[in-house]
Formats: C-alpha cells, structure tokens, sequence
C-alpha cells in the first residue's frame, strides 16, 4: 500500500499538532497541499483575499493562543506577499509556520516562470527556514519547524515545490508529535540574592514591566506592594499590566504619559521585567539598573546594566519576593501616582463629544469604543495614530486583549489581525482600530469577513491623511506633503460588499451607531470623520521637536494657512 504524499502528511502533521485553520490564497503550485487540507479532518482552510492578510492573521491568532498557526502562499508573488506579516509574527514572538510554495524542482535555477528563492528570502524573518527538495526529507523537516517555531516563538518556513508536495512518502516511521514545552527558568539563587540586595538598598525603585510580564499580574502587584514601586508600562505590556492595577502610572516613550517618564527619571532604581523597550533616550541616566528577560541576548541592548538577569518573569518575581524587605517609604510611589492623576486628567479633558462641534475628536471616539466594548473584547489597532488612540484611551482587564504591529511598525496590520482573531475566537467581540489609510491599504479584505460572516466591527478613524507621517513631518518643521488621503464614503462601501455600513460626522451620532454595530451579529464598519489637526504630544517634547513644529505654523502662516493653523491650536487646546 502507498504510503501518503508529502502535502498528505503535511496535512495530517499540523492538524495533529493542534492547528485547525491555514490562512492563505489557493494557486497551483498549492493545489497538492490545499486538497489534502480540504481532505484533512478538523483543519480548514481559510481563503483571504491577499496573503499579507493571511500571514498577519496566523499570527494574531498564535499571539492569542499561544499555539502554533500556519499561513500558506503559492510560488513567487504569492509567497512573497506573506514576508511583511512573517515579519510582523517574527518581532511579535508569535509560533507561526509559513509553507511557501515553490516552482517545479527540476526548474530551479532556470529563471523559470514566477521564480524566486523563498528559501533566501525568509531567513531574516524565521528562526528555521528550509528547502524540502525530496520527500526522503519528511516527517523530519517538517517537524524541526513545527518544533522550532513553538520553542523559540517564531516563524519557521518550509519552502515545498509543487512537484515534491505530491511525491510519495517513503518512510513515516520517524514521525513523532511536536511537543509545546514550557520549562521553568529561574535564576540561580546568587543572582536571586543580589537582585534583592540591590532593590532593598534604593530608596525609590520603578517598575518597567513589558509583554514578558503575561501571566504574572500577582507576582507583579505582590512585588510592587512590597517596594512601594509605581509600575510604568511599556505599549506590549498594556494588556498584561494596566488592569486591577493600583501602582499603575502609565506608559513612557514618545506615546506614553508625562507621568510614566516622571517616575522612571525620579528612581534611584528602575526594574526592568519582560521588556525590551526599544527607545534609549527614554531610559534615566545614572540609575541602577536590573533587567529580567527570558531571552538572555536582550539583557542590556537598551540600557547599561547593573544586573542581568535571565528568567521567566512570574517565575522569577516568586523566587524572589520573599527576601525583598517591605519599605515603608512610600512617597515616590504617592508623588508618580499623583503626576499620573493629574496627566491622566489632561488626556481624559479631550475625551468630549458635543453635539454639532464637527469632526469628532479621536480621543472621544477611542474613549467611547472602550466604554461599549465587551470586557473580553479583542482590540486590533493600526499603526499611527491609532496606535495611540488605542494606548491612551482603551481601558484593559483581565480578558481583553490588544493586538497591533508594535513592534514591526507596519501599516494595515489591525483588519488582518481582526480576522485571525475572529477565526480563532468566534464568539468574542472582535473590534478594529483602523486608520483611513491603513484600512484602504488591505481594503480588500473586508470581503473576507462577508464571504465567512466573520462578525468583525471595524472602527475607521478618517481624518483624510496619514496622521502620524503627517504630524513627523510638521515637528520636522515642514509642511505635511503626501499625507492627504481622498476617501470614499467607507461605510457606503462596506455595504456595497455586503455588511453594514454606519457613517459619523457629529458627536451625537457616535454612540447609538457604536451601539448598533456592536449589538449586531455580522460585520460591520463604522467611518467616523475624525479630527486630522488633532496632536498626540510627547510627555518629553524636546527643544528640537518644540523648534521644528512652530517653524512648520510659521510656514503655514506665511503661505496663506492662517485659518487651518488656528483650527489646530483652537483644537488642541479645548
């Protein structure tokens, strides 16, 4: 009897480790590997409408769960198209195996039709990347990928030729089950005793906690109970640190809080948990430093340290609170609560809505969503100024979760993402922050969620520009140049593909269509003419940025722009 082919097995193999969607766009060089799929009992396949969609989506969906997800694409363009997803899943530790199909094996090397070199391609992008030239090579290249995948949480591709993907396996007998393992890392008690040397002899200790922190909200509160510390959040870290969070002072960095930067320039020591915080300017200078990381090559890529420490974060803060001494000075910790009151008073003093006063402010709207939302609701957010809508006004608890490109940094991810996380979960609220322009990039895949009646609720915030770019380029003292975006109306699009459409342009209407999208049970955008002269200022604008934006009002001024640079001022000050 014959034994299965290698897109047979291949099928079979994923699904047994636990993947039950592959997210991809069909094509011949993929027809062996999407019919064993559609034979494959309990794995399904996905059809998006582009593949960047599809690898964006694998890997919110892995970010979720945890557990490996799979994207496919067929050869040269189709393949290529998964490398900006890959490497968002890549950056965001997400286990994602990619199968790039591949020209015919005897055509290799002949500058034949749609040929490319995935194998070369992907390499900057996974921690495994492979050529499967034979099927003699299966189970075991398949599996050290799976397995790579799962245990350095990243990206792994397996690069299969059409011809080879319906080559008969030889032998199976090597085949064994991918393993999710989840070893205990700890540090030694040495360094476990000089942690807590060094945190009892400071008199004011920060917190900086990071994505790292995920299923360590006790340790941390215990921790920073016994410190009298204010925990500022790095942005991956919202979701994970912000909720039930009575030491919470808020974020730093260039979309963070006045209060967050206040409380790490005012320690005398800053600990550093799961987080690998990417702006050194930000970082206080002269403090003593302690980083907790489970990745050993993060330790002091940002900052000088005076203790690296390698760990699990939950598994560390257990080993070491017991030798932390309670402190019982607790004015550091009243003084960065007390700045981040009064900074959150500052942001919250833009979250109005008044009838007739057009557009509506982002902040408004970002502050609304978190109010209707579900309290297990997942938030996808584009890069931008979304991004910072999301980070500001999105309140977190224990089961809501955020998902963005916040560290890859590309534009249109929150709509792929929205759909992974819908497939995976299909009864919780699914809700896409998406920027004008970053929804009109991947536009098209607003029809995915009407062909698979994905119940996404897509919140566009339009403000006719590339908002962030635009406001780069003015603190840069220029003119904003290439940023204005002429839009259709979006919501009239949405139901010309099949969902609901509401459109807002007064903040009286805001409400009620939130509340009529998020009571529905299909899909649904809402396009929401927002403010484009809104600001997102820094908590520490330096002199250079503060230069730059006045030249950019005065070049406005002489070039005829007074009335739009008084909108803008009038704006930012209400």
């Amino acid at each position: 009897m014959a034994g299965p082919t290698v897109a047979q097995h291949m099928a079979k193999a994923i699904a047994e480790a636990g993947v039950e969607k592959v997210y991809g766009v069909v094509g011949d060089s993929l027809n062996s590997l999407t019919e064993a799929i559609r034979a494959q009992p309990g794995l399904d396949w996905v059809g998006v409408r582009h593949e960047e969609t599809g690898a964006f989506a694998a890997g919110a969906e892995a970010q979720l769960t945890g557990r490996l997800a799979v994207c496919a694409g067929s050869s040269g363009p189709g393949c290529i198209h998964l490398v900006n997803g890959l490497y968002d899943a890549q950056r965001s530790f997400a286990p994602v195996l990619a199968i790039a199909a591949h020209i015919p094996s005897t055509e290799i090397g002949t500058g034949y039709f749609q040929e490319s070199h995935p194998d070369r391609l992907f390499v900057d992008c996974s921690h495994y990347c492979e050529l499967i030239s034979s099927a003699r090579q299966m189970p075991r290249t398949l599996q050290i990928a799976m397995q790579s995948s799962i245990t350095h949480r990243g990206v792994s591709v397996i690069v299969l030729p059409g011809d080879v993907a319906a080559e008969t396996m030889v032998d199976t007998h090597l085949a064994y089950p991918v393993e999710a393992t989840c070893p205990t890392i700890r540090p030694c008690p040495k360094t476990l005793e000089a942690m807590a040397r060094l945190l009892n002899g400071a008199s004011r200790v920060t917190i900086l906690a990071g994505a790292g922190c995920a299923g360590a909200h006790e340790e941390l509160m215990q921790v920073a109970a016994a410190l009298k510390s204010p925990i500022v959040h790095a942005l991956r870290g919202k979701e994970h640190v912000e909720y039930d969070n009575p030491y919470d002072v808020g974020m730093t960095g260039l979309i963070g809080f006045a209060s967050g930067y206040k409380a790490m320039e005012s320690c005398d020591a800053l600990l550093m948990l799961g987080t690998d915080f990417p702006y050194r300017d930000w970082y206080p200078r002269d403090k003593k430093v302690i980083q907790v990381d489970i990745r050993a090559d993060h330790l002091g890529r940002r900052v000088r340290l005076d203790l690296g420490v390698q760990g699990d974060v939950k598994e560390t803060l257990m080993a070491l609170a017991p030798a932390l001494e309670t402190k019982s000075d607790k004015a550091h910790l009243d003084r960065s609560r007390r700045d981040y009151r009064a900074a959150r008073r500052r942001l919250d003093s833009h979250v109005q809505g008044v009838a007739g006063r057009r557009p509506v402010h982002p902040e408004f709207l970002a502050a609304k969503i978190s109010a209707l939302a579900a309290d297990d609701a997942i938030f996808t957010a584009d890069v931008g100024m979304c991004t910072v809508w999301a980070a500001r006004y999105l309140e977190m608890t224990a089961d809501r979760r955020l998902l963005g490109s916040f560290t890859h940094g590309s534009m249109a991810n929150a709509l792929p993402q929205a759909i992974g996380a819908q497939v995976r979960f299909p009864d919780r609220q699914v809700i896409s922050l998406s920027g004008d322009g970053g929804f009109a990039m991947m536009m098209g895949d607003f029809l995915t969620l009407t062909q698979y009646g994905l119940p996404v609720k897509v919140v566009v915030f339009n403000n006719g520009s590339l908002g962030m770019v635009k406001l780069e380029q003015n603190v840069a003292g220029l003119r904003d140049f290439g940023t204005e975006l002429k839009n259709p109306n979006l919501a009239e699009v949405a139901v010309a593909m099949g969902a609901e459409g509401y459109r807002v342009a007064d903040p009286s209407e805001l409400e009620g269509a939130l509340q009529k999208a998020l009571a529905s049970d299909g899909p649904v955008l809402v396009d929401v003419l927002t403010n484009p002269s809104e600001l997102a200022m820094p908590p520490k604008a330096t002199v250079d940025q503060a230069h730059g934006y006045s030249l950019y009002l005065m070049k406005e001024v002489l070039s005829g722009g007074a009335a739009d640079v008084l909108e803008t001022i009038k704006s930012n000050l209400r």
